[in-house]
């Protein structure tokens, strides 16, 4: 009775790389969900100096006023009477957003207090003004 050898030799050992490439995009699809975005103001400005500033959680709505008077949003140079427009089609995509007011120190401050009132028109409870550490 003839015996048949099974050589392996041939036969090369594969490691089977779906579960951890199926892990790793589960992880990237996390991370991407989880992270929030950073909308800049697009102003260079100095802020003013506070001696009880306190850290705040990241806003959602960012809104910067220059020494010129240009108020920016998303980027974009918008007037002062479409900041209510703007800050209610914001909240509509996140209804539980935040104002930050990112003020030049040598802004106006009648502008920044208009800009205060534009953001309570458009029926935001929550604004905040950007301060620095002394």
């Amino acid at each position: 009775m003839a015996r048949k050898k099974h050589s392996s030799i041939d036969e090369e050992a594969q490691i089977d790389m779906t579960p951890m490439l199926d892990i790793v995009f589960i992880m990237l699809i996390f991370f991407i969900v989880t992270t929030s975005f950073v909308k800049p103001s697009g102003l260079d400005y100095n802020k003013p100096q506070a001696a009880h500033a306190t850290s705040k959680p990241s806003a959602n709505i960012f809104i910067g006023v220059s020494k010129t008077g240009v108020i920016m949003m998303e980027n974009r140079q918008v007037d002062i009477e479409r900041v209510s427009a703007n800050v209610e089609r914001m909240l509509a995509e996140a209804p539980e957003a935040a104002v930050l007011i990112q003020a030049d120190k040598e802004a106006k401050h009648g502008l920044v207090v208009r800009v205060m009132d534009q953001v309570k028109a458009a029926g935001v409870d929550k604004i905040s003004v950007s301060a620095g550490k002394d």
